[in-house]
This record gives structure tokens, C-alpha cells and sequence, in this order.
């Protein structure tokens, strides 16, 4: 069971008016923090900087004090003075210290959040000079204290007694119940539920020769009244009274204490020690990590800022037992140098979903049992504000995407699938694979391929005299034949060889195709509207633009544009821009080029959208407002950036590009219909030739869907619900058959909006300690996103006169901020970088600690040659092997393995997991062989009955196993710490090992089937 939470809290023994109290200083979640000299507000969280000297002093204490473990405590008056009987019955104090201390330990405490309410303002401008804040700060500090000790104590002498139990009212200041202050504190947001409070009180007084120090730790956590900053219960107190004179150097104990008791490691040691020696074993621990900062080479009075990211307690751990094993300098394994804070990456793991079953739809099958008991949470889990600003945004980009794709689609195929067949197909598809796929996280799509292979093949049945609606209806059905092939017989296992060197060539160049697409239509922008470089303002009277009349007037007939237009009675001069041109005028002038203003503000509505989104998401790291302010700035970052700008544009009125959406519910075409008839036009052959077609596009689609698929289901995001890469592959094969059939384009996942949406959806926890960075707790894994985001695009055409009022730069940007923002994250784009870094700038990655930096460069080099190959490949006609050269990226990793060592890929890229494979492979046929030689039974006698007759290191005496049994046992230790002076006697330990050894498999026939036991003793 893991340990609470500990919440730490030093009180400092302070003078207020002639009164002494407790008065808070520092405290500790994670961090520390300070009580600034002024005592009006807290310092910022920062890294505790302990002084070597005080861990020493503390282990000191600890080792002379008294140590109270698993108290039974109810109050702080009952435990004080237990404590203090301990110190008695140990000979540490005299018993006439006994009402001093409890006097003095049962002072109020005042913390931080409470205000000296009985204090004049006369008085408070008098606090810098005349009211002594500490006894230590002035010579007379320790008479004044004497003189209020003396004084309470006349006062309260009635009451005084033995205070057997220091249960008096008028001894005890502290208030038995958490105040009003206390159960209203705010702090309470930044700590876990489940916390518990260790206490640590340090002070000066003048009746002590010697410190007076104690340890407790109470068997059940108790709510201590106003101890306690925050109504915690506490369960470890730290009590520190000393003597005039050295007040600097005890409160550096007490910081130490106070910084141990929040360190995962020693807080484990204190909850689970047994005795005093294990509380210094703790200590020890915690100085073999210690790092020391040379005094000279740093200013001790800089905080130091907390880190982004801190090593857990389980790599403490095994970075811990390397050292004790003497292995954190040298090496471990035998593979070569290991470096102290450095472990090797994890292996390539893709997890149980790409397992290879051996079964018909055996992957299938694990993938419908593997997602069905988390459907209801995929829906109800989508309930959370932070969906509204994803829908919002994976919203615009989807039918932003949908439009440009359409009007593309709608040129290649002379409008046989134009924009409204590319709406209608996004809601369709999409709903559906967000409805019942098995990562319903996934968006889908259409690519670039899948246009140039439409392109390609509607200018085939142009000219062959084809039918190509039924061609293609014919292809789809064969497509989708071979995906269900491709399920049933597990083929997706073949995913798992694909490395991060695939993955990552895939999704750059995918980014990058985002984010020059952008860039062109921006640039398209000022082409369309181009700008007048050659404008002088004095001759602005010579710019205008005047329509002039042919020089022959047409006779207007039937089909022609001036049917029934009066020429002769025509004012040219008086006509618009497109009336000129539509009746055969000519436009004459300078101005008639240019449109002012347009092609700048559409720069501004690009760049300022683009630049607005980075910098709001990027605003929850910022200092300003309250966390919860920033983050829902942060998550709707992109939804306020394209309101502001359509809002920018709506005011200043300038006829900018906007977005134009369908407003009819009818096909492109008007001699199309719904419904592609499967049979009536084609040949008889076309139906079984079309096979070949089709496996193309089967091996684009199973590649850029799994390849995606892989990307989505990153560890990085940590995914907790699972994967189904067949169940996924199912539903493209399925919905390729019915866009088919309703003759609409074919849709696959697409990596940049898939990326965003996990991106938007990531959660980070929300109770973090002051200073601490929020830890990433995954990503908010449901279907009611992307299934709200493709209802809304089948609806969009009831919207046109909403979106119509959406700039289309505006989109651009948003298209921008996807292509850069699916970068971050990528390794092969943070070593690009690295080539224009001088070596002494460079990032502290990981792999730079163990690879040297020319073949990171050499690395680096080989993925950007693949890169520009693929996009020379994608910006011709032969993108449509674009799947093909995905394939080839795996033949070039795998020819990788000649150049670099295993151990640079395994930091730069994955291992392949065929070296896993052979491993396996030799373990079996080592099994087989022992199975063989078991059953020969013409062995010697010796050699049945003792197993070290042969000594050599065969398979079959490495594999043999031998279970040992040890019992351990050691008398216990006093009850009583045993007086100095006195000699230590040894313990004794007895050990026993005992072994089973069953030669079952030696001799299987049942001659001498017997179990022996071999048995020793040892005592130490």
C-alpha cells in the first residue's frame, strides 16, 4: 500500500508583545516555502537547499534523542506529555524541566493565513523598530523571555500543579478543533485527499543546558486542533528545543527534517520503521544521493526554480541498488558504459493488440472483448466542458478539409463527387467509425493518394468507354473483400516492424503537407488579389478602371448572355466588373488588377489566427490568473482565436475569401443519383479485372489507416482503454462498400487531425503541489467528440448563413497551427534542429549522452533523403505508390541494422522485434532437446541420482531448476536502548536452506521415482 501524501509544516518559537507562540515559517508539499521577512505572503515554491552540516546534526538527534513509533495519541497536551515522561524515564531532562517545556510547547500557534487582528496601526508602523520579532535577534532575548515565562507562570499558578497530563485550560493555548481560518484555507485545493500532516516545531529557550529533541510518529493520524495550518491529521511531530545561541543552525535542522519527511523515499522509511536504527538507515540513504554544490561556485541565497520533470521513487530505487552494487560508475551487463542517471529505453512494444492469434479473426475477436466493457464509458466520459472546445476545433478542420478535398475531387471527376459528396461521406464515415471502431479517437479522412488514384481512374473510363461510377463501385467491393481478408488472418501483426523511424517519416511528411498547403493557398491569396507594387501616391488620380465597349457589337440569339438586352441603349461606363466581361467589354485602366487591402488583411486574419492559438495554448504555463482560468483559456485557445478574427474582419467589412458550404441536399452532378447500380454498363470482365485496381488501393489504405492507427496509440499517451487495429480495419473495409455504392469518396484515418484530437483531449492532474508541474494523467479517451464533430458536418449545410461568415484565411491558420503542432513531440524533428545548434546549445537529450553526435547526424540525414524522396514521389502522378514507398521505409530500416549498432538504434530508433523472436526460438528448441534426453533413460546410475555428475554447463544443466527454501530467524531486539558504554553483543542468525529436487524428469519410468531432501544449516 503506498504511503499518504505527507503536508509539513515548521513552527518557529517566536515573542509577540511580552507572549510567547508558535509562529509558522516554512512549509512543505513538495516543495518549500517561505514566510517572507515581511510575514505578509509566501515565498515561491522552491528546491530546499540543505546545508551538509545539518543532516548531520539531525542524524545526531536522532541518534541521542528520544524516538516515539506508533504512539497512541488523542491530543497534543496527552502527547507532549509522553514525551516528555520518555525524556524522564531515559535520563535526558530532570523532572523539574517538566512544566517549562509543556508550557512552552503548548503555546497558540499562529500561521500564515492568520492576521494579527489585536494589534493597533500605530503598532504596526512601529514593527521594523521597536517589537523584537525573535529571542535570538537581540542580547536581551533570552531575559525577556525568562521575565514572560516567569510572569504567565505567577499568573496561572492556581492551575499549575504537576500537570500530570498538561490538561489545564490556562497551560493549553491550542484550540481542540480545526478553527474557521483552517477549514477555509484554500491551500486544502493543493493537497491530496488522502494526506497526512508531520509537524515540526523548533525554538530557544533559556532553561535548557542541552537540546530537548523527540521523534514521534502516532499509530493513527490525528486532527491536532490548530496545529496545523490546513485540517490535516497529523502523524509525525519533530520537537526541537535548544539552548540560547545557535538558533541559525537548529532551524537548519529543522528544515532538514521537514525536507525529509516529503522525500518519497524517507517518508517510506518513516511510516515503516521499526526502530530508531531504521530512521538513521533512512538518513543514510538519503545522504548517499545527496549532491553537493561547491560553495564558491554558487550564491546559496538563490531559490532554485522546481523542475519540469523529477525522477520518480522507483528510479531512485534502481539507481539506489546499482550503486550498492557497485555498478553507477562502471558498467552494467556488460553492454558497455552505463551513465548514473541514465536507463536504456524501452523496448519496441506495441503491446497485446498486434499479438499474432494463429486463429480465423482471432485478433478480431480480442478486439470486440478487448473495447465492449468500456462502451458506456466512451460515452458518458465525453461529458466534460473541455469536449466543447475540441468538438469547436476538429470541427472547422474537418470541413475545412472537406471543402478543399471536394472542390479537388469535384475537378478530377468532372463532378461526379464534388463538395457536397465530400460532406455528406465525412458525417457518414465518420459517425459510424466513431460509433463502433475499437479507437474511436481516430478521425477520418480523405488523402492525397486516394485523389490521384480517383483522378487516374476516371481518366481511364474516359477513355476506354467505362462506366466509372460502376468501376469504381466494383473496385470498392474487391477492396473491401481483401481488408476482411486481412482481418481475418491477423495481418495487421505485421505493424509491430514498423519503428519509430516509420512512424515518424510518415507523420512528417504528413505535417508537412499540412503545413505547405496552408502556406500555397496564403500565397494563392496574393495571387488572386494581388498587390501594387508600383503605387505612387501623387498620381493617385491617375488610377481608375474603365469599361469599354467591344469594338464590333455582337448580335445578341437564343443561348447568348444579351438575349434580350438592349446593346445600342447600353452605358459601358456605367457597368460592374463582371457585367463588362459578361457582355464582351474590355476593362482598361491601372487600377482594374488590383483590389486594395485584401491581400493584407488576409495575412493578418492567417498569421494573427495562427499566432493567437500558440500563444493562448501555450498560456496555462503562464504566471497570470488562477489555474483554472488558464487551463480553460488554454483548452478553448483555438475556438477564441478564430471568434476574434472573425470578429476583426466582420468589423472592418472588407470582402475577404469566406468559407461557401452546400445549401441544397442534392448531388454535384444533376444526371447522377443517391445510388450506384452495381450491374448494366460494364462489361462482364471489368467485375473481376477491377481486383487488380483494387489491391492497390487496399495496400494504400491498410497502411496509412494502420500506420496512423500506431501513431494514435502511442505509450506517450497513455492509453488506458486499449486499441483495435482489426475491428479498425473492418469498418474502413465496411464503409469503403456503402461510400461505394452511394457513390461517395473513400475515407481513411487522417494522422494530423487524429494527432489534434489527442492533443486536445490530453488531462493533467489538477491537485499538484505548489511549485510541481501538473503531471500528465493521459488523454480523455471517449466517442462522443468525434461523433458530435461528424453529426455537425452532415448539418452544416442547415448552417451556410452562420459559417458564411468565416473567413477562409482564417482556416488556413487553423490548418497551420495543425501541421506545426503535430510536429512537437517528433525525435526526428528535434535532431533536424540539432544540425544548426553548436554542440554547447544543444538540448540535454538523451540519446546525445549516448550516441555520438555524427552518427545522430548520420541518422538524421538518411530519414530527411527518405523524406525528400517521398515528397518528390507525392507531388507527381506517382503518388499513387505512395503505400509502396511506405514499405520501403521498413526495407530501409531493416538495412540500418549494417550501419549502426544495436545500441544507437535502440536510443535513435526501436529494435526490431525478429531479435526477441530468435531468442524465443532458441529457448524452445533447448526445451525439445531436454524433453529428448529425458526420455533416452540409458544414463548411468550415477548420474540418475546425483545431478553434479556431470559438470559441464550443458543446455540441460542450465535449464534444470532447483527450489530453495531459507528460513531466516534472529532473536529480537531489546525493548530498552541499552546505556552507553555497555557493549553491543552480536546477534546471532540462524539460517536454514532446505532444497526439493524431484528426478521426475531424469528418470520418467518409475524405477526410482523418489523425492529427496538436501538440507543445511548455517549459523552466523
Amino acid at each position: 500500500m503506498p504511503t499518504p501524501t505527507l503536508f509539513t509544516e515548521m513552527d518557529t518559537l517566536q515573542q509577540e508583545d511580552d507572549e510567547l507562540e508558535w509562529r509558522e515559517s516554512a512549509r512543505w508539499v513538495k516543495f518549500e516555502e517561505k514566510v517572507e521577512e515581511g510575514g505578509e505572503r509566501w515565498s515561491k515554491p522552491h528546491v530546499s537547499t540543505l546545508s551538509l552540516h545539518s543532516l548531520f546534526e539531525l542524524r545526531t538527534c536522532l541518534q541521542t534523542g528520544t524516538v516515539l513509533l506508533d504512539l497512541e495519541g488523542y491530543s497534543l497536551p496527552q502527547i507532549i506529555d509522553d514525551v516528555i515522561e520518555r525524556q524522564i524515564e531515559e535520563g535526558l531532562i530532570g523532572p523539574e524541566l517538566r512544566d517549562k517545556i509543556s508550557f512552552v510547547l503548548l503555546r497558540k500557534h499562529r500561521h500564515q493565513t492568520k492576521k494579527p487582528i489585536h494589534r493597533s496601526l500605530a503598532d504596526l508602523g512601529k514593527s521594523g523598530s521597536g517589537v523584537t520579532r525573535s529571542p535570538a535577534r537581540s542580547p536581551a532575548a533570552g531575559a525577556n523571555f525568562n521575565c514572560s515565562t516567569e510572569d504567565l507562570r505567577s499568573k496561572q499558578a492556581a492551575n499549575y500543579g504537576r500537570l500530570r497530563h498538561a490538561q489545564s485550560r490556562s497551560m493549553n493555548d491550542i484550540a481542540d478543533t480545526p478553527s474557521t481560518d483552517q477549514l477555509k484555507n484554500k491551500f486544502m485545493k493543493k493537497i491530496p485527499r488522502d494526506a497526512e500532516a508531520s509537524n515540526v516545531l523548533v525554538g530557544e529557550v533559556d532553561f535548557l543546558e542541552k537540546p530537548f529533541v523527540a521523534f514521534v510518529r502516532l499509530s493513527q493520524a490525528t486532527t491536532l486542533g490548530g496545529l496545523t495550518e490546513v485540517p490535516v491529521p497529523t502523524r509525525f511531530l519533530f520537537v526541537l528545543l535548544e539552548p540560547p545561541g545557535k538558533a541559525k543552525s537548529y532551524n537548519e535542522i529543522g528544515r532538514a527534517i521537514a525536507t525529509l519527511m516529503v522525500d518519497d523515499l524517507f517518508s517510506d522509511v518513516a511510516y515503516k520503521a521499526r526502530d530508531r536504527e531504521d530512521l538513521i538507515a533512512g538518513i543514510d540513504e538519503f545522504l548517499d544521493e545527496v549532491i553537493v554544490l561547491p560553495p564558491g561556485e554558487w550564491d546559496p541565497k538563490i531559490r532554485i526554480e522546481p523542475p519540469k520533470k523529477i525522477p520518480s521513487a522507483d528510479q531512485r530505487k534502481s539507481v539506489f541498488s546499482l550503486n550498492e552494487l557497485g555498478q553507477m560508475n562502471g558498467t552494467a551487463g556488460g553492454g558497455g558504459p552505463v551513465s548514473e542517471d541514465e536507463e536504456m529505453p524501452v523496448p519496441h512494444e506495441l503491446g497485446e493488440e498486434l499479438a499474432y492469434t494463429g486463429r480465423f479473426c482471432g485478433g478480431l475477436f480480442l478486439d470486440i472483448k478487448r473495447k465492449l466493457p468500456w462502451y458506456l464509458s466512451d460515452i458518458y466520459e465525453g461529458f466534460h466542458i473541455q469536449s466543447i472546445s475540441v468538438v469547436l476545433f476538429i470541427y472547422l478542420g474537418c470541413i475545412t478539409n472537406a471543402i478543399t478535398f471536394g472542390g479537388l475531387l469535384g475537378d478530377a471527376t468532372d463532378n461526379y463527387q464534388g463538395v457536397m459528396e465530400s460532406f455528406l461521406g465525412t458525417a457518414l464515415a465518420g459517425t459510424v467509425f466513431c460509433l463502433f471502431s475499437g479507437q474511436p479517437l481516430i478521425i477520418l479522412s480523405s488523402m492525397g493518394p486516394i485523389l490521384i488514384f480517383e483522378k487516374l481512374l476516371y481518366e481511364f473510363s474516359k477513355n476506354n468507354g467505362i462506366d466509372y461510377m460502376e468501376l469504381r463501385l466494383w473496385i470498392g467491393i474487391h477492396s473491401c473483400v481483401q481488408c476482411l481478408f486481412l482481418v481475418a488472418t491477423d495481418a495487421s501483426y505485421i505493424i509491430k516492424y514498423m519503428t519509430r523511424f516509420t512512424e515518424e517519416g510518415f507523420s512528417s511528411l504528413i505535417s508537412f503537407i499540412f503545413i505547405s498547403d496552408a502556406i500555397k493557398k496564403m500565397v494563392g491569396t496574393f495571387k488572386y488579389y494581388p498587390i501594387n507594387i508600383d503605387f505612387k501616391p501623387d498620381y493617385v488620380t491617375a488610377y481608375k478602371c474603365e469599361c469599354l465597349a467591344p469594338d464590333t457589337i455582337p448580335v445578341p440569339d437564343n443561348s447568348s448572355a444579351l438575349f434580350g438586352l438592349n446593346i445600342t441603349a447600353l452605358d459601358w461606363t456605367q457597368l460592374s466588373k463582371k457585367e463588362c466581361v459578361k457582355y464582351g467589354g474590355s476593362l482598361v485602366g491601372k487600377s482594374c488588377k488590383y483590389v486594395p487591402d485584401l491581400a493584407l488583411m488576409s495575412f493578418i486574419l492567417f498569421f494573427g489566427t495562427y499566432t493567437m492559438t500558440v500563444t493562448l495554448k501555450k498560456f496555462k504555463f503562464s504566471r497570470y490568473f488562477p489555474t483554472k482560468l488558464r487551463k480553460l483559456i488554454s483548452d478553448f485557445s483555438i475556438f477564441m482565436s478564430i471568434m476574434t478574427f472573425v470578429g476583426l474582419d466582420m468589423l472592418i467589412g472588407l470582402e475577404t475569401p469566406k468559407l461557401i458550404v452546400p445549401t441544397e441536399f442534392k448531388p454535384t452532378r444533376a444526371d447522377r443519383g443517391w445510388f450506384v447500380m452495381p450491374f448494366g454498363k460494364n462489361p462482364w470482365w471489368v467485375y473481376l479485372a477491377s481486383s487488380v485496381p483494387a489491391l492497390l488501393v487496399t495496400i494504400l489504405i491498410f497502411m496509412d489507416q494502420q500506420i496512423s492507427a500506431v501513431i494514435v496509440n502511442r505509450k506517450e499517451n497513455k492509453l488506458k482503454k486499449g486499441c483495435g487495429y482489426h475491428l479498425d480495419l473492418l469498418w474502413v473495409g465496411f464503409l469503403m462498400v456503402a461510400c461505394s455504392f452511394m457513390g461517395l469518396p473513400w475515407y481513411v484515418a487522417a494522422t494530423v487531425i487524429s494527432i489534434a484530437h489527442i492533443d486536445s483531449l490530453k488531462m493533467e492532474s489538477e491537485s499538484s503541489a505548489p511549485g510541481e508541474q501538473p503531471q500528465f494523467l493521459g488523454v480523455r479517451e471517449q466517442r462522443l467528440t468525434g461523433i458530435l464533430v461528424f453529426v455537425l458536418t452532415g448539418v452544416s449545410i442547415f448552417l451556410a448563413p452562420i459559417l458564411q461568415f468565416i473567413p477562409m484565411p482564417v482556416l488556413y491558420g487553423v490548418f497551420l497551427y495543425m501541421g506545426v503542432a503535430s510536429l512537437s513531440g517528433i525525435q526526428f524533428w528535434d535532431r533536424i534542429k540539432l544540425i544548426m545548434m553548436p554542440a554547447k546549445h544543444q538540448p540535454d537529450f538523451s540519446y546525445l549522452r549516448q550516441v555520438p553526435l555524427r552518427r545522430v547526424h548520420l541518422f538524421t540525414l538518411v530519414q530527411i533523403v527518405c523524406l525528400a524522396v517521398l515528397w518528390i514521389l507525392k507531388s507527381t502522378f506517382l503518388a499513387i505508390i505512395f503505400p509502396i514507398m511506405i514499405l520501403g521505409l521498413m526495407v530501409i530500416r531493416k538495412m540500418l541494422d549494417m550501419v549502426f549498432s544495436q545500441h544507437d538504434l535502440a536510443w535513435l530508433d526501436d529494435i526490431l522485434p525478429e531479435k526477441e523472436k530468435k531468442k524465443k526460438e532458441d529457448e524452445k528448441k533447448n526445451t525439445k532437446k531436454d524433453k529428448k534426453k529425458g526420455k533416452g533413460g540409458d544414463d548411468s546410475e550415477d548420474a540418475k541420482y546425483n545431478p553434479y555428475a556431470n559438470c559441464s554447463p550443458s543446455d540441460s544443466d542450465l535449464d534444470r531448476s532447483i527450489t530453495l527454501h531459507l528460513k531466516i530467524s534472529c532473536p529480537s531486539s531489546p525493548a530498552m536502548p541499552m546505556a552507553r558504554g555497555m557493549s553491543c553483543p552480536v546477534p546471532q542468525v540462524k539460517i536454514e536452506m532446505e532444497s526439493d529436487y524431484d528426478d521426475t524428469d531424469i528418470n520418467p519410468r518409475g524405477r526410482h521415482r523418489d523425492h529427496r531432501d538436501m538440507s543445511s544449516e548455517t549459523t552466523l
